[in-house]
């Protein structure tokens, strides 16, 4: 087994063998830009470790590995338009940096890009690939759909965010590890369970994902914190504030996401008071701690050693202790 800091070396030193610049270069030219961006590559490291975890050779899922973090990209690519998101990772947008159109054909490249990857497999090992990929890349765009979906609407309930972070977030986490399971050619038990395992964990950190966007510094952030607040997104921070607060707090909460207002910064700040106020604030960290544990006690059900449970615990807590 390698460090987290060794297969994120490993895949980046494969990605930059993977990234050429052709014509029509304003297609192209973008894509290398957001791969390029950097970020924590949690998808990819985790597909090379669970092919480790499962005694498999980890370089022989660096191309199932890529083809994770390049759908990853193309759905940041295409969300950052639906979100009018001026900042990736500290950096401009793709289609501030050139134009929406550019951005969205760049990112319809990325997706196909991404499926071409798995033709470097045998045909049964490509077929369950793939399989698993079409499956997840279609839940992704749902729990997308139901992330603006939820900007619209005012009863939203806990149960149905989070399926839509499920959808949107966790199942790519959960796939990144089912995939690497599958180059190793473990059971299909096996397998099942690490992407739970994954799964759980990508809910953890979808969750820990919002907290920091009300909560985070700026600086490490990579984001525009208060995003979420400014593009009137029913997480769960807004969810739980409602469920606790009272009425009066409650209905200043719900004006705040039903107008624009003349001053972002002062919707922001005034909605972040009361997160804290209520009690949302802290209910959120709890909830990412508990889908943490949950995550945990699917780890003995995995036939692997204790060292190597250990080693999936120890990453999983260090995610959840991050601060961008």
């Amino acid at each position: 087994m390698l460090s987290i800091q060794e297969y994120q070396e490993e895949f980046i030193s494969y990605l930059k063998n993977y990234e050429t610049v052709k014509d029509p270069k304003n297609l192209y030219e973008p894509i290398n830009y957001i791969l390029g961006l950097g970020g924590k590559r949690l998808r990819p490291v985790l597909t090379l470790m669970a092919t480790d975890i499962f005694n498999g050779d980890y370089k022989k899922a660096l191309n199932a590995a890529l083809s994770i973090e390049v759908f990853h990209n193309f759905s940041l690519v295409h969300d950052d338009i639906m979100d009018d998101a001026p900042l990736r990772r500290g950096e401009e947008t793709v289609h501030e940096k050139w134009d929406i159109n550019t951005g969205i054909l760049s990112g319809d490249v990325m997706l196909i890009m991404a499926y071409q990857l798995f033709e470097n497999y045998e045909s049964d090992t490509f077929r369950s690939l793939a399989k698993l990929f079409s499956k997840t890349a279609i839940e992704v765009c749902e729990g997308q759909q139901y992330d603006v979906d939820f900007e619209s609407r005012n009863d939203v309930t806990i149960t149905e965010y989070l399926k839509m972070i499920e959808y949107k977030t966790a199942v790519l986490v959960g796939a990144a590890m089912k995939m690497g399971a599958i180059v190793a050619e473990a059971s299909i038990e096996d397998q099942n369970n690490i992407y739970e395992f994954g799964r759980n964990l990508g809910i953890a950190f979808q969750l820990q994902d919002d907290y920091l966007d009300a909560f985070g510094d700026p600086k490490t952030f990579g984001k525009q914190v208060g995003g979420d607040i400014i593009e009137n997104k029913k997480t769960y921070l807004y969810l739980k504030a409602l469920e606790f607060s009272n009425e009066a707090d409650k209905n200043r909460l719900k004006e705040l996401f039903s107008i624009d207002p003349i001053s972002v910064e002062v919707k922001v700040d005034i909605v972040k008071k009361l997160f804290l106020k209520s009690g949302s604030a802290d209910a959120t960290k709890q909830a990412i701690q508990d889908y943490t544990n949950k995550a945990f006690s699917g780890l003995d059900a995995l036939n692997i050693s204790q060292d190597k449970k250990a080693l999936l615990k120890a990453f999983g807590t260090n995610l959840m202790n991050r601060a961008v």
